[in-house]
């Protein structure tokens, strides 16, 4: 059970300093290890930050010793009520510039307020100074951080990095994503279709439409995953891929297939036939926003190709 903050004692507290250093200082090394490839100068920023914490630790290792001898009590964050629960680095990799550089300033900024809580709990004037002396060390800490920021990340730098960041959303997600839109969106008119020229009953073309939507979600999804594992292409976790490209097939798919829960059926193949249109659009404006593929060309490319699928099915359905 985790011990309330206002229940443990200066030797505790040094300690439970002593441990928080310490794990910082390996969350900065494995945020430097993650960023290294794709964002080598904030992973600098972090070899740095690392350093910093490292020498905290040092300074706290010397006056634990100094007041209380050579055996530190295990005292760990979550041992304490009150902290902020921090997720594993390695359970949220690949790792986003932005997310790790905002959960550094949430690290900061905590360990400024434990240490300030500290010093203002502490009875004995020397150890009051010593946590004033951290809390401070960590304004310095957080002033040194943006200090490296402006350092490393300068105008050009973050535009590399920003083109980097880019490069790895559209491998990771848009990629899969738009893989399995077009996917969905062309492969299933010709089944939703020609079942409803086929049977007139839109219920029937929405049993197709459903079935092939999800059906072709399952496929692509499972197809996605089991292409590669990302290692060398760096195109991410597989199961994220397959699940955005399953996810997005299905939904090419369902979107021209719920119109047929109307019951006309010449009402609902007209709104069917403009959602289709509306999908094919969409698909070309990202392929010409994340693909650089001129607009004109892309929607070339996708409305002949989704028009003759559409007309297959409407041959076969009327056959």
């Amino acid at each position: 059970m985790a011990k309330n903050f206002k229940d443990l004692s200066e030797q505790e507290i040094l300690a439970l300093a002593i441990s928080s250093e310490e794990t910082d200082a390996r969350v900065y090394a494995d945020f430097a290890a993650g960023l290294k490839a794709d964002y080598p100068a904030t992973a600098q920023i972090f070899k740095e930050m690392e350093a910093e914490e490292d020498e905290h630790r040092r300074k706290l290792l010397e006056e634990y010793r100094r007041r209380f001898g050579e055996h530190i009590p295990l005292i760990r964050r979550e041992d304490v009520k009150g902290f902020v629960h921090r997720k594993p680095v390695w359970m949220i990799r690949p790792l986003g510039i932005k997310t790790v550089r905002r959960q550094a300033e949430v690290m900061e900024t905590e360990t400024q307020r434990f240490y300030e809580r500290a010093a203002g709990k502490a009875g004995d004037a020397s150890t009051r100074k010593l946590l004033g002396d951290l809390a401070e060390a960590e304004r310095k800490h957080v002033t040194l951080a943006d200090d490296l920021q402006q350092e490393q990340l300068t105008p050009e730098v973050e535009a590399q990095e920003e083109k980097a960041h880019r490069r790895l959303f559209v491998l990771q997600i848009v990629q899969p994503g738009l893989a399995g839109l077009m996917d969905g969106s062309v492969s299933t008119l010709a089944p939703v279709f020609a079942a409803a020229f086929a049977t007139h009953n839109t219920h029937a073309a929405f049993l197709v439409g459903l079935a092939a939507s999800v059906g072709a979600g399952i496929s692509m999804g499972f197809a996605e995953a089991a292409s590669d594992d990302g290692s060398l292409t760096g195109r991410g976790k597989p199961l994220l891929r397959g699940f955005v490209c399953g996810l997005m097939t299905t939904a090419g798919g369902i979107g021209h297939t719920l119109p047929y829960l109307l019951p006309n059926f010449q009402t609902a193949t007209a709104v069917a036939v403009t959602v289709v249109a509306v999908e094919l659009l969409l698909i070309s404006w990202i392929r010409n926003r994340y693909m650089d593929t001129p607009f004109l060309r892309a929607a070339f490319q996708v409305i002949v190709g989704g028009v003759l699928v559409f007309l297959v099915g409407i041959l076969i359905g009327s056959s």
